[in-house]
């Protein structure tokens, strides 16, 4: 059925609003960032919902989500007293249900969390693990070769212990308000009432990717008539609305173990390639948590996770940045690109190479962000782009590992909350790819995180890859959520992106646009992205100024093969809070 009072808002609003280059929002944008996205996945932008505000201000709390049922759950929570930790469980269970190409509660996700009163900053790490009958050879076929990746993603292998749930529960144990049960409630009620089928979710269920296409999406996706859904249907999920409520009333026990574990394991267990998954590894699942990995840059503080998030990356990045001149160049200026473009591939070249889980290889955090690496890595930074792709450098500590393989497709989410007391979220949440493995259990998608391992485990001489599958092990992730303080360890931002491999690039351009440029939030996040990566340089359109200047420094870029951003920012301005939300998403900013 259609909701149609709705249904004809968004429709009157695709015909008036455009993404990216429509007049209401060029009005808003300088000239250098109005051009249209010909992203690959432009053709599921949603247009409709492009005319939700994408910057808002408020004195007390905001909240910046990729869906504004999610932004709404959230604020619901918080006016209700309770804190931003409270606000993302009510958050994730709703873009498990309205996003679930990008979320669930069967994924995973990293937290930076800050807290008003102390100042400290903790990393919370519900990154899923593999199995302990996985195997480093587990992606190899009979040749001993990779298998292709759509194989392996549709795989039962392809699942690792969820995560995210058992991470924020942990969370919300230490810095909750509200009880556990009723941060359910706004979830529980779409799934059994019904929501309505946004513009993007329709692409993706109507799209050609073949985890939209299996058995389980199907059933779950297609109406009574036999058609499939689209956008301004009302679709309900009373099966995702029981299990919520078993988690909420038995705790993220009711997921990892009983009824709801069983039909994991036996879901993955089915072929083709079938998981060794048991309900050993789903019960002795633990998430982490520790001090933040904090760096200064510049003023600023920056705190993320640590490996195997991809903060290592991001934080070693801005280290590099810090050593040009980006922040007195601003977005007009050609050669601010290419330093930004030269860092990126410098750091993508280390993380690639070094990062893995550290419960299992040593990755030499010290080294990659010691000061006097970054000086000597920085200058590599010239002033034209470097012919070849950047080998990775030899920081002190340094193991040696084969070169990595990973393959990184997109799938995921972010949230940022900051509530009444003045306690920050920042969280990165996935299923890995668009509806994970494309395999459902009681009303939601399995999660497809073991792809982000290496596939290839050993180079020719058996040297391992520190990404390489093992059982028990957590595969890297570029997932990199944002905390800024000031010197003084007071709260200035927040923010961070989805993206695949490309979040470190999205979550760059982000604190170089808010903290060096100063834009404002919707104006810093709608600037083009640029991915530099190895010899490629993928971006959004620049206008034709910036990108005629970029090609003769030698950076010639090309149309993004990357999943679009979906940045969501909040930075505090005076006494105010300032949330952005990226224009290339669905997502919206809401305060009070």
């Amino acid at each position: 059925m259609r909701s149609s009072g709705l249904y004809r808002f968004l429709v009157t609003l695709s015909t008036s609003v455009t993404f990216f280059c429509g007049s209401a929002l060029s009005a808003r944008l300088p000239q250098a960032i109005t051009q249209p996205s010909k992203a690959r996945s432009l053709k599921t932008a949603p247009s409709a919902f492009s005319a939700l505000p994408k910057r808002a201000f408020a004195s007390h709390a905001m909240v910046a989500a990729a869906n504004p049922l999610a932004v709404k759950a959230g604020i619901s929570i918080l006016k209700l007293g309770g804190n931003a930790v409270d606000a993302a469980v009510a958050i994730q269970t709703v873009l498990g249900l309205v996003e679930p190409q990008s979320s669930g509660i069967s994924g995973g996700a990293f937290i930076t969390y800050y807290d008003a009163k102390t100042h400290k900053v903790t990393a919370y790490n519900g990154r899923e693990t593999a199995p302990m009958g996985a195997t480093p050879d587990m992606f190899l076929g009979e040749d001993k070769k990779p298998i292709p990746f759509e194989t392996a993603v549709l795989s039962g292998r392809s699942t690792g212990v969820p995560g995210a749930m058992a991470m924020l529960a942990m969370a919300q144990k230490e810095h909750g308000r509200l009880t556990w049960s009723r941060l359910f409630k706004p979830a529980i009620q779409l799934a059994s009432q019904g929501f309505v089928v946004s513009p993007r979710l329709a692409g993706m269920i109507n799209g050609s990717t073949p985890q939209a296409a299996t058995e389980d999406a199907t059933r779950y996706f297609t109406k009574k008539d036999g058609t499939r859904y689209q956008a301004g249907d009302i679709l309900k999920n009373p099966e995702y609305a029981d299990t919520l409520t078993a988690i909420a009333e038995e705790g993220v026990s009711a997921l990892l173990t009983g009824s709801i574990a069983q039909a994991i394991v036996y879901k993955l267990h089915q072929n083709p390639l079938g998981s060794s998954m048991t309900l050993a590894d789903m019960a002795n699942y633990r998430p982490q948590s520790g001090p933040a990995l904090c760096r200064p840059y510049r003023v600023y503080v920056v705190c993320t996770p640590n490996a195997p998030s991809g903060g290592v990356g991001l934080q070693e990045a801005l280290g590099l940045l810090a050593h040009t001149d980006i922040a007195d160049r601003g977005p007009n200026d050609p050669r601010a690109w290419l330093e930004f473009a030269e860092a990126s591939r410098l750091a993508y070249a280390d993380r690639d190479y070094y990062v893995g889980d550290p419960d299992f290889v040593k990755v030499p955090v010290a080294g990659l962000l010691d000061p006097q690496y970054l000086s000597e890595r920085a200058q590599l930074i010239g002033d034209k782009a470097m012919p070849e792709a950047p080998l990775h450098g030899e920081p002190q500590g340094a193991p040696f590992y084969k070169t990595d393989t990973t393959v990184e497709p997109g799938g995921t989410t972010h949230i940022v909350i900051v509530d009444r007391e003045g306690n920050a979220l920042s969280m990165t949440t996935t299923v890995e790819n668009i509806f994970g493995s494309g395999r459902m259990v009681r009303g939601f998608f399995l999660n497809n995180q073991l792809t982000d391992f290496s596939f290839s485990p050993l180079s020719s001489d058996q040297t391992p890859a520190a990404n390489a599958v093992a059982g028990g092990k957590r595969p890297r992730s570029t997932m990199a959520p944002v905390i800024v303080l000031d010197k003084n360890g007071k709260f200035v931002a927040a923010l961070g992106s989805p993206g695949g491999r490309a979040i470190q690039a999205y979550n760059l351009k982000g604190v170089v646009a808010l903290l060096d440029w100063n834009m404002a939030a919707d104006k810093a996040l709608a600037l083009p992205n640029l991915i530099a990566h190895g010899d490629h340089f993928f971006s959004d359109p620049f206008p034709a100024k910036i990108s005629q200047g970029l090609a003769g420094l030698g950076v010639k870029v090309e149309p993004t093969e990357h999943e679009q951003s979906g940045l969501q920012a909040i930075i505090k301005r005076g006494n105010q809070y300032e949330g952005g939300a990226d224009v290339r998403r669905e997502g919206t900013a809401i305060g009070f």
